[in-house]
């Protein structure tokens, strides 16, 4: 058994069971793949791969076992790596991080800024997508960290730790009648369901507070368009598509100031950012920065206790009497 052969399964079930991709990606040859793998199946005496002539159809349950402990292996291999980088060359390396548009365009930049300056030979890349994308780079290991808010229940598999609260806030064009309504009154679910809706992609999914305060009422959200972007939910605003519902952190009086932000925070509550990793990583000690930076309460010696930690509930319990900041 071979490292090499490890690798090999494991990125063909990343690439959906295409071995030419595999191949490409691997920058290597698909026969040179398909010999590998059916030489470990040969080897342990199972089947890895289901096939229907030359083409692999599925994960068999033995397969999926074996996958689940090679991803273990390959990420201890980093490790290896990552201690002797550590030791050797403790300023330099790279820094992947996975989050929203929102994240990297409103809450990221500060933080992003320092951590050049202070650590100039670390290649930093920033990699955006919907929960679901953010989640996929964390766990296959494109990303060292996963920064989220919505749709909790992706990150399961990794470690999740709180940064800070924001709010969500209502947008509209100066004449629109919601904006016109909350000078008199706080606006109520009832309000802003009467009109079309532009909101973050899975905004109203998998038990978000948008959707369960929409449930409570008894209504039903008529989201007409959604993106990842909250600049592009604001033009959609603008050009009277629907009334935005965004964080209020995306709201820039200056940028924006053509746009009414209506605060709705006692109608959907606060969300919780939460940077992740997965387990058993080995963090580097300009990644431990990287998180204080972001989260000045997460320490080196809280991240550290929080990454022995078996499970979610012992984590939450871990910062239940700390006061995150607001933004």
């Amino acid at each position: 058994m071979k490292l090499q052969q490890l690798r090999y399964i494991v990125e063909v079930n990343n690439n959906d069971l295409n071995v030419s991709a595999t191949a490409e990606s691997l920058f290597t040859s698909q026969p040179g793949i398909s010999k590998q793998v059916r030489m470990l199946e040969d080897e342990l005496g199972i089947q890895i791969f289901g096939r229907s002539g030359k083409h692999l159809t599925h994960v068999t349950k033995a397969g999926q076992d074996i996958i689940n402990i090679a991803n273990d292996i390959l990420s201890k291999v980093e490790g290896i790596k990552a201690v002797a980088y550590e030791h050797t060359k403790p300023d330099q390396g790279a820094l992947n991080i996975a989050t929203t548009h929102t994240q990297a365009r409103y809450a990221l930049p500060d933080v992003i800024g320092k951590f050049i300056k202070h650590y100039p030979k670390v290649s930093l890349h920033m990699h955006q997508g919907t929960p679901a994308q953010i989640s996929e780079m964390a766990n296959k290991g494109d990303a060292d960290f996963a920064i989220a808010t919505e749709s909790m229940h992706f990150y399961e598999d990794l470690i999740m730790l709180p940064c800070y609260h924001w709010g969500r806030s209502v947008v509209v064009n100066a004449d629109h009648p919601l904006a016109i309504l909350s000078k008199t009154k706080k606006l109520e679910i009832a309000d802003i369901a009467a009109f079309p809706l532009v909101t973050y992609v899975f905004g109203f999914q998998n038990k978000s507070d948008l959707e369960v305060a929409f449930n409570k009422a008894g209504l039903e959200p008529n989201v007409v368009f959604t993106a990842t972007s909250a600049d592009v939910l604001k033009t959609y605003v603008r050009l009277g598509l629907g009334v935005g519902v965004l964080a209020s952190m995306a709201i820039d009086k200056e940028v924006d100031k053509d746009l009414v932000a209506i605060d709705v925070n006692h109608l959907f509550g606060y969300a919780t950012t939460k940077i992740g990793f997965r387990k058993g990583t080995f963090l580097r000690s300009y990644m431990y920065d990287f998180i204080e930076e972001f989260a000045p309460h997460l320490t080196r010696n809280v991240v550290s206790e929080a990454s022995n930690m078996r499970d979610h509930d012992q984590i939450d319990k871990l910062f239940k009497d700390i006061e995150l900041p607001m933004r």
